[in-house]
């Protein structure tokens, strides 16, 4: 009996070790399904929209033609305030259009999931704007990039493998500061980054307008999309033209 009873004692500081100290998941082992309600549309084309001031991140898929909002997401965390980013290390968060491709993609990102914005682009480049690594991704912390809970970039992260694997070239990120209309402009116009905002907003109308993201240029250090303007607002009805509408 006094055997029974000693063995026991060894034994149950053991088995209580083992009950609490039970390995979690790593970050790459957790896993958040996608409702059933939206894989239906996981594979189609997607644009990201991300507006500052409200903190939200809009995922649209492409469905019957246009593209409709899937899921608004509010960011978690994100550095620097309203105006574009300039140089590496002011902690800010860019605005601007820009792309994402399959090789944007980390999926073993320290930071749960991420993918890369393509910061500096053409038009940062141009005006000798620095900076690197500038991402989407998860566990809620920022120093310049947009921070999301595991759970949300889970779920945008897989829409846009989806679509990059069903085809989509790259998946096109418009980053504004504000929702751009008449009002907002307005209320920012003394703002030192108004030139600057005057160049996204044609951009933002036209997604509004069309609900096909806008194929923004730069020229002459200046972001564009006047050709695309012409083919949206183009009334010929001329057969021989193949964008005859």
């Amino acid at each position: 009996m006094g055997k029974t009873l000693l063995l026991l004692s060894l034994l149950l500081p053991l088995t209580v070790f083992q009950t609490y100290a039970q390995p979690t998941l790593s970050q790459e082992q957790e896993s958040y399904p996608i409702s059933p309600q939206k894989q239906r549309f996981l594979g189609k084309p997607v644009y990201i929209r991300i507006i500052k001031e409200e903190k939200k991140l809009e995922l649209f898929v492409k469905d019957r033609g246009n593209f409709q909002l899937i899921q608004t997401y509010p960011i978690c965390n994100y550095s620097g305030g309203l105006g574009p980013k300039r140089f590496q290390g002011d902690f800010k968060s860019p605005e601007g259009f820009y792309q994402v491709t399959m090789g944007s993609l980390n999926p073993n990102s320290k930071f749960y999931r991420s993918f890369n914005l393509g910061y500096p682009n053409q038009f940062d480049k141009e005006h000798g704007f620095t900076g690197k690594h500038l991402m989407v991704h998860g566990d809620c912390v920022s120093e310049g990039c947009y921070a999301m809970t595991n759970r949300q970039i889970a779920e945008i992260y897989q829409f846009i493998e989806y679509a990059l694997i069903g085809g989509q070239p790259q998946v096109d990120v418009g980053i504004f500061p504000f929702r751009m209309t008449e009002e907002n402009m307005q209320r920012y116009s003394h703002s030192v980054h108004y030139d600057f905002w005057q160049q996204l907003k044609p951009g933002y109308d036209f997604f509004e307008r069309t609900h096909q993201p806008p194929s923004v240029t730069v020229a002459n250090g200046r972001y564009s999309l006047e050709s695309q303007e012409l083919l949206a607002n183009r009334k010929t009805t001329d057969s021989r033209n193949p964008f005859a509408q």
